[in-house]
């Protein structure tokens, strides 16, 4: 989005902006493209949760198994239509590292969290329209499974499991001091790039990314930080969502934690590709994970901290 062309940021704000130009394309998808799948049955996979914890890594790890169909960069800016959007002939871009410079690379086809443009409908519309969208999905990948990774599919999970109930959500758990400080710093980073440039600030509304940036929005109303350029706000944001996140779902099957410390040992990701029931030797080798040790040096609110870790420690007991 930071390089796009005049001519391609205007019609970015054309397609993205307009719900009228989405839903007719999805209404001719629909003619032209929709057939009966068994879509309910099936396993598919929802990540969610705060970003920053590991969700894109594990989107991308899951999806190297080549079972999955996924939205990817190479849908936009047709969200609502896959497979019409696969006629425009596209020219590949080179592998390159992503806007939030954290080392993570992507090119046209590499999946992202783009369904939070459908998901932003009216509740009747997605309620009536979701397995069509994800049968779409489905068709222009030729799989039956779908994965997602939507920061705020957390908030509609029983939403989803009502239609889809098979349907397995992932939410990874970080470090909360590692994780804090990561979102401090991307909000700091984004915050410099929407001032230089509004597009971007555009393109994450459309997006539905209000993680971080100047229209930042809290996961839950701030106790006692309320400035973001706080590594406390941040810390205390960590504390409230997962404490909330714990209480609801501990006890759901369809649910699994995923500690991101854990995930670059081996027999971890063994066990996760047995709960998910992937194909092991499609993937166990993939060197996807890495584990940041480097010490933070920063003024921290005690209180709110030592929450955070019973909080932290509490997932890692749950999930030993």
């Amino acid at each position: 989005m930071q390089n796009y062309s005049f001519t391609q940021k205007i019609f970015h704000d054309l397609v993205l902006g307009r719900k009228f130009i989405n839903k007719s394309l999805f209404e001719l998808e629909k003619i032209t493209y929709l057939k009966n799948k068994d879509t309910t049955s099936k396993k598919h996979i929802f990540i969610t949760g705060l970003p920053r914890s590991g969700t894109t890594v594990l989107l991308n790890f899951i999806y190297s198994s080549l079972e999955f169909a996924s939205l990817k960069y190479s849908n936009m800016p047709f969200i609502f239509s896959p497979n019409f959007s696969k006629l425009f002939n596209k020219k590949n871009i080179q592998s390159k590292e992503r806007l939030h410079y954290d080392g993570i690379y992507y090119d046209l086809n590499s999946p992202e969290a783009f369904d939070e443009i459908f998901f932003n409908q009216s509740d009747k519309y997605v309620k009536d329209e979701l397995l069509n969208y994800i049968n779409l999905i489905l068709i222009s990948d030729n799989r039956d499974k779908y994965l997602s990774k939507n920061n705020l599919n957390y908030k509609r999970i029983n939403f989803i499991k009502s239609i889809l109930p098979n349907s397995n959500f992932l939410i990874p758990i970080r470090d909360p001091l590692h994780h804090a400080n990561s979102l401090l710093k991307q909000h700091i980073h984004f915050s410099k790039l929407q001032k230089n440039d509004d597009f971007i600030k555009r393109y994450m509304n459309y997006l539905g990314h209000h993680e971080f940036g100047l229209n930042q929005k809290p996961w839950n109303n701030p106790i006692e930080f309320n400035d973001p350029n706080d590594i406390n706000y941040w810390i205390e944001q960590w504390y409230l969502f997962y404490q909330h996140i714990f209480d609801k779902y501990k006890d759901d099957n369809n649910c699994f934690f995923i500690i991101y410390e854990e995930l670059s040992k081996s027999l971890y990701v063994e066990k996760l590709i047995k709960k998910l029931r992937l194909e092991k030797n499609t993937i166990l080798n993939s060197n996807f994970f890495k584990n940041s040790n480097k010490k933070i040096d920063i003024n921290l609110d005690n209180n709110t901290y030592k929450k955070s870790i019973d909080i932290y420690n509490i997932f890692l007991k749950h999930e030993n």
